[in-house]
């Protein structure tokens, strides 16, 4: 693609870096075929080649956007599907992210909207808010036909029941059972924390028992995905540089073989600090080696194994591959090959490569499009006949939980039980 960006523009790194990935499209158009919302809308506009050229437009003008070109960028997933297919290995993410970001820089929102993405921004990665919120969510949820459609999106989400905090997720150290094979830091996040507890339980007891010292770092917290993907930079990497310098101490202590990270969309951008800090001279290296370390906990497990114990009726598994972990870290077979070893008949449904439409807030700030493709996955996942639905990431599992007809759960819970671990709520 040719880019007229003057020599003064290119002087900025962001912008040199976004120059340099929009001229490797080569305008094929292959990635149409796979993005959700063009699939959806069939709009060219609503494509990766669509959205490459209006943010190409934004940057080189360098002018606020207008609300048209906004909507657009706003209902891309960045799901990651185009990256995957793109036979010019254009770096879509980057250059999205970098489209938002001079969103947010430029252009102001209506007053609704910037005050949704504060509340949003303020309340999600802060467990101790959203639990809260989620009470009033749970108390507001007779009156949701009344409300607007984001608002009614929100309280839709919200669990039916919410637990208190788990005991795992404070900072401690959890010894390997027997001789210990590896030691690791476990990001324990923010919103599973509230949604999911078990998914942390699990994922401690899964691998103690395989001989991982676990260490739940004091200080870390939410990894910066959700305000990244609204553009907000500075937030990100204020979040980013917290974690970084909770695991430095960590590793401080004594050699740190991993990062260990259970929900893929946070996985996606822990393993990305290095690119998101790569202008910060004094924090570039130590992101780049606490990205070394960060691996999804199916990477752990591929790696020292599972060492399951031979049982008989375990459910069919069907296995929903989470855009993060499917694009965003090319971890496709690993998930599926740990199940079954660990005793699990696994299917995939058609169409894996298509969003389920959670995409971090997504369902909430695009509530008609995430409702339209959760009700196309969910279809998919129905015809495989499955028991049971296993995926690694909570954005998915809250997005399908109770509309699949099968319990819906994280696939640490399904290798945990197999292992020696409680079966995962909800399995007959």
């Amino acid at each position: 693609m040719q880019t007229n960006f003057t020599i003064a523009q290119l002087a900025d790194p962001e912008i040199d870096s976004a120059n340099a990935i929009l001229r490797k499209c080569v305008h094929c158009g292959f990635c149409t075929a796979t993005c959700p919302t063009y699939v959806l809308l069939g709009d060219e506009l609503d494509g990766p080649r669509g959205r490459i050229y209006l943010i190409k437009d934004m940057l080189e003008t360098g002018k606020p956007p207008t609300a048209k070109v906004v909507t657009h960028i706003d209902r891309c997933l960045s799901c990651l599907s185009c990256v995957t297919t793109c036979p010019a290995s254009v770096d879509y993410m980057h250059l999205v992210d970098r489209g938002r970001a001079h969103i947010e820089e430029v252009y102001v929102r209506p007053l609704l909207d910037r005050l949704l993405r504060a509340v949003l921004a303020r309340v999600l990665p802060s467990p101790g808010l959203f639990r809260l919120a989620l009470v009033g969510a749970a108390l507001a949820k007779p009156l949701r036909a009344l409300l607007p459609g984001r608002l009614k999106a929100m309280l839709a989400l919200a669990p039916a029941s919410i637990t208190g905090p788990s005991p795992v997720d404070r900072p401690q150290v959890f010894a390997a059972e027997g001789v210990r094979r590896k030691r690791v830091a476990l990001m324990t996040g923010c919103a599973q924390r509230v949604l999911r507890t078990e998914i942390n339980e699990a994922t401690v007891r899964l691998l103690t028992r395989h001989g991982c010292e676990v260490i739940i770092a004091d200080g870390q917290g939410c990894c910066g995905a959700l305000v990244h993907h609204m553009g907000r930079t500075d937030h990100a990497h204020a979040q980013a540089k917290a974690n970084i310098e909770a695991w430095e101490r960590v590793a401080a202590e004594g050699p740190l073989d991993a990062v260990v990270i259970n929900a893929s969309g946070c996985g996606t951008v822990v393993k990305d600090y290095g690119w998101m800090l790569r202008h910060d001279l004094a924090w570039v290296g130590r992101a780049a080696r606490i990205a070394s370390l960060a691996k999804d906990v199916v990477e752990v497990m591929a790696e020292l194994g599972v060492a399951a114990k031979p049982a008989r009726g375990l459910p069919v598994v069907t296995y929903h591959s989470a855009c993060s972990m499917r694009h965003g870290q090319k971890l496709v077979e690993q998930p599926k090959a740990l199940l079954v070893k660990a005793g699990f008949e696994v299917r995939e449904p058609a169409e894996p490569h298509l969003c389920c439409g959670s995409a971090g807030t997504y369902n909430i700030m695009q509530p008609a499009i995430a409702a339209r493709l959760k009700a196309r996955k969910i279809d998919n996942l129905k015809r495989t006949g499955g028991a049971v639905v296993a995926t690694g990431n909570i954005g998915c599992l809250m997005q399908l939980a109770g509309d699949v007809g099968v319990p819906v759960v994280h696939t640490v819970e399904l290798l945990d039980w197999a292992t020696g671990g409680p079966k995962p709520a909800g399995l007959p």
